[in-house]
């Protein structure tokens, strides 16, 4: 398997300060870690597979890198708060806040526009830089929905924008209720994209992949396993 270099750069002030961006197969939650493999079904009457059996759903999990929450971040009463000891930055434009504030207005028009909604931004400490040719989409850590926010999605050109550090907007869901998000916590989830057209092509089955397709369905229905054994590629 091919490997790509990801660079990242940091203001050299702030370094022993701030948490890594990390390969997201090595930040996998605890939740999954100790979640049962089977559970019992009442819609079956026996025990099923869980999702942690779901090669697509961890895998879903463990691409790309993950952006990390450099402190503890608290909320309560609508307000947010930290206590984050930092020098000062090399650099004058460099933040030193970990979140920063949307206007609710800028929502204005989107399924989530309301105005009393919190658009929070996540500072990104790190610039990104990827090889030529490719965006950087950044998002919600896939499946996380166990989060008191959520990231929205968006698409940088970050093999030519990587001077200063990306900031990743994020609706913010726990208004009615105190919380602290803790320092490592993942705040997005990023995955480089080829830039490159696509062409969409349609046919029918027929033939040796219609045997085909029936052969592998009954197979997938008649034991369990077939395609993390058969299919999947193990990265």
């Amino acid at each position: 398997m091919a490997t790509m270099n990801i660079d990242f750069r940091c203001d050299p002030a702030l370094e022993p300060h701030l948490p890594k961006p990390v390969l997201a197969r090595r930040a996998l939650p605890d939740w999954l870690k100790t979640m049962p493999a089977n559970a019992h079904s009442l819609m079956h009457n026996h025990d099923v597979r869980t999702v942690k059996q779901c090669p697509p759903f961890i895998d879903a999990m463990s691409v790309g890198f993950l952006v990390l929450l450099p402190c503890d971040i608290h909320y309560a009463d609508g307000v947010f708060s930290w206590d984050w000891k930092i020098p000062e930055p090399a650099s004058a434009s460099q933040a030193r806040a970990p979140l920063n504030f949307h206007s609710g207005a800028q929502a204005t028009g989107t399924p989530y526009g309301q105005p009393d909604t919190n658009i929070i931004k996540f500072t990104s400490f790190w610039t990104i830089r990827l090889p030529q040719g490719w965006s950087l989409l950044a998002t919600h850590p896939f499946n996380r929905d166990d989060l008191p926010f959520r990231t929205l999605t968006g698409l940088v050109d970050a093999d030519s924008f990587h001077q200063v550090g990306i900031l990743f907007p994020a609706l913010w869901l726990a208004a009615d209720k105190p919380c602290v998000v803790p320092a490592g916590t993942p705040v997005a989830q990023c995955l480089p994209v080829r830039r490159e057209a696509l062409d969409l092509s349609f046919g029918l089955l027929g033939g040796g992949e219609a045997e085909a397709f029936e052969a592998v369905g009954a197979k997938i229905l008649a034991e369990p396993g077939v395609y993390r054994r058969e299919y999947r590629h193990k990265g």
